[in-house]
């Protein structure tokens, strides 16, 4: 019992702040968590990640895959979906992920104070909405009865975005076997 509880308790470790976030950046992290995510729920997710490999700035890492985590936490638990559709794009003065699926829809009530003043979506989502707007940007959430969309919109500089070259770093981790 005490092995099964350490498991679990480094599992929820990684999936709080896990070493790929740090080590190769959000599309890594989305990936992997992704992956682990279908796995243990059952949910189907298609995941479209940016082609070459970039690195944001730390906050904006952090917030892109805490948002990624919620909305399919959400799924799993609220919505009844089967499937997700996530979508990550950088582009050169924004990164925008979009988390979609094909469930019951948030009811009306919440939706309306949401929009209004932020509250009545939960926790959760008013955390995320708080976190975007740290950093210059805005949540949007779409719901109806054949879905929800949660998008964020985190504002960037070109600086902000640092493209990673694979082979160098394929050279360097292959000199070293």
């Amino acid at each position: 019992m005490t092995d099964q509880c350490i498991g679990e308790t480094r599992t929820m470790s990684y999936l709080l702040h896990p070493p790929l976030l740090d080590e190769s950046g959000v599309a890594s992290a989305a990936e992997w968590y992704v992956n682990g995510f279908a796995q243990r729920s059952g949910v189907s997710v298609k995941l479209d990640l940016p082609k070459e490999k970039l690195r944001l700035p730390p906050a904006v890492e952090l917030t892109l895959f805490r948002i990624l985590q919620e909305s399919l936490t959400n799924i799993h638990r609220h919505s009844k979906s089967p499937s997700a559709d996530v979508c990550l794009t950088i582009e050169s003065r924004r990164a925008v992920l979009s988390v979609k699926d094909a469930g019951t829809g948030m009811p009306e009530h919440f939706l309306v104070r949401f929009h209004r003043d932020g509250t009545g979506a939960g926790v959760g989502l008013t955390g995320i909405s708080e976190r975007v707007r740290e950093l210059g940007g805005h949540l949007e959430i779409n719901s109806s009865s054949s879905g929800t969309t949660v998008m964020a919109v985190i504002p960037l500089t070109p600086e902000q975005i640092e493209y990673v070259d694979i082979s160098a770093t394929a050279k360097q981790h292959g000199s070293a076997a």
